[in-house]
C-alpha cells in the first residue's frame, strides 16, 4: 500500500513516540502539589516552553487543547463570546472546524462574511479590507488551505487587522510543518497530527485576546478546563521540533514529479495555485470519470488518497473548497487530493502515478 495522504494525517514519528514514553511515568496530575502532581507538572511546563519557543511566543501564551479543530473553535466561539455581539469575516474555503463554529455563532445572532477565492482558491489582503465594518470583531483566515495547499497572506491580514483594532486568527495546521510562524495573529491554531506527532493534542496561540472558555475550568490559566496530559503536549513539541527541520526542496521534488505525471494524463487539470502552495499537495480533477468509482479504484490498486478533508470523509457532497473556486458539482466528486510526506519515495510516487492511470480508465468506463 502507498500511503499518499499525509494531510490527513501522518504516522507518529519513532523518535517523538521514545520521547513520549520517557515521560509517561510522570502520570500524575499537573494540578496536584505533591511530589506525582510536580512531576508531571514538570513534562508539560517543559513542553509548553519548547513549543512557546518555537511559535515565537510566550510560555503563558500557549494553550493545550485536544486539536485543532477544539482550537479553531475555541479562537472563533471563545472571541465571538467575549465580545458578546458582532461582526466576523472568513472565508468560503475555511476547514470544516472553522465554518461550522461560524454556523453555531450566527444561530447565536453574530453576522458573518465569507469571502470569495478566485480560481486557485486565494483570498487577498485588500478583499478583507473592504469586508471590515466598524462592529468587525474577528477574522479569521487559514495560512494554508487543507485540500489545494494554497497559501494566503495572513502576515498581510494580520497587519491590517491591528491597525484596525480587530482580532486576528489563522488555522495553522496544515502550514505548521513547512511554514515560518508568522509573529502578526493574535490567535494561531496548530495540531500535532498534522506533523507526526501523536492524535488528541493541539494548541491555540493566544495573544493579548481575552476568550471565553468553551471547557470551563481552572486549567489552561483559565481558557480550557480538563487534565491536560504531559506526554502528549511533550510529543506535539518534540515533533514540531523536528518537523520544522525538514527538508522542504525534497518534498518539492517529489511533488513536482507526482504533478507531471497525474496531468500528463488526458483530461485531468490541476486545482489550487500552480506555485503559491505547500509543497506536500496535489489536488487534481479528472474530467468524465465517477467519483466515487476512482476513489474506490485507487484504494483497490493500493494507493491511499483522499477525495478532500479527512474530517468531510463518508459525506456523500462534494468539497465546499472545490465548489467555491468555480468546479460542477460532479467535477469537484471527481477530484482527488494527494498529500506526500517524511517517508514518502521517489518510486512511490512513480506506481502512484502508474496506478492512478490504471484508476482513471476503470472510472471513465
Amino acid at each position: 500500500m502507498i500511503y499518499l495522504d499525509y494531510a490527513a494525517t501522518t504516522p507518529l514519528d519513532s523518535e517523538v513516540k521514545a520521547g513520549m514514553e520517557a515521560v509517561s511515568e510522570a502520570f500524575g496530575n499537573p494540578s496536584s502539589v505533591h511530589a506525582y502532581g510536580r512531576k508531571a507538572r514538570k513534562v508539560l511546563d517543559e513542553a509548553r516552553e519548547r513549543l512557546a519557543a518555537l511559535l515565537k511566543a510566550r510560555p503563558k501564551e500557549v494553550v493545550f487543547t485536544s486539536g485543532g479543530s477544539e482550537a479553531d473553535a475555541l479562537a472563533l466561539i471563545g472571541t465571538a463570546l467575549a465580545r458578546g455581539r458582532g461582526h466576523i469575516v472568513s472565508t468560503r474555503v475555511e476547514h470544516s472546524a472553522v465554518l461550522e463554529s461560524l454556523k453555531l455563532l450566527e444561530k447565536l445572532g453574530f453576522e458573518t462574511t465569507l469571502l470569495p477565492p478566485d480560481r486557485f482558491g486565494l483570498v487577498y489582503p485588500e478583499q478583507v479590507e473592504e469586508a471590515l465594518r466598524p462592529d468587525t470583531i474577528l477574522v479569521s483566515v487559514m495560512a494554508a488551505n487543507n485540500e489545494l495547499g494554497t497559501l494566503y497572506p495572513v502576515e498581510a491580514m494580520a497587519r491590517l487587522c491591528r491597525e484596525r483594532g480587530v482580532v486576528f486568527h489563522t488555522d495553522f495546521v496544515q502550514a505548521a510543518s513547512e511554514l515560518p510562524f508568522p509573529e502578526g495573529p493574535h490567535l494561531l491554531s496548530i495540531s500535532a497530527h498534522k506533523f507526526y506527532g501523536p492524535k488528541g493534542v493541539g494548541a491555540l496561540l493566544v495573544r493579548g485576546v481575552e476568550l471565553l472558555p468553551l471547557i470551563p475550568g481552572k486549567q489552561e490559566r483559565g481558557l480550557r478546563g480538563g487534565t491536560p496530559n504531559p506526554a502528549l503536549a511533550y510529543g506535539m513539541a518534540l515533533a514540531l521540533e523536528k518537523a520544522m527541520k525538514e527538508d522542504l526542496n525534497r518534498l518539492k521534488h517529489l511533488r513536482d514529479s507526482l504533478e507531471a505525471g497525474l496531468l500528463s494524463v488526458e483530461g485531468v487539470e490541476l486545482n489550487g495555485h500552480p506555485s503559491q502552495r505547500l509543497a506536500k499537495l496535489v489536488n487534481v480533477t479528472v474530467q468524465g470519470a465517477d467519483g466515487e468509482a476512482l476513489l474506490m479504484a485507487m484504494d483497490l490498486l493500493g494507493v491511499a488518497v483522499s477525495s478532500g478533508s479527512a474530517c468531510s470523509a463518508g459525506s456523500l457532497e462534494p468539497s465546499h473548497v472545490l465548489l467555491a473556486i468555480g468546479r460542477t458539482r460532479e467535477e469537484a466528486k471527481a477530484s482527488l487530493r494527494f498529500s506526500l510526506g517524511r517517508y514518502t519515495t521517489q518510486e512511490e510516487v512513480q506506481e502512484a502515478v502508474k496506478r492512478f492511470r490504471q484508476a482513471v480508465e476503470m472510472a471513465r468506463l
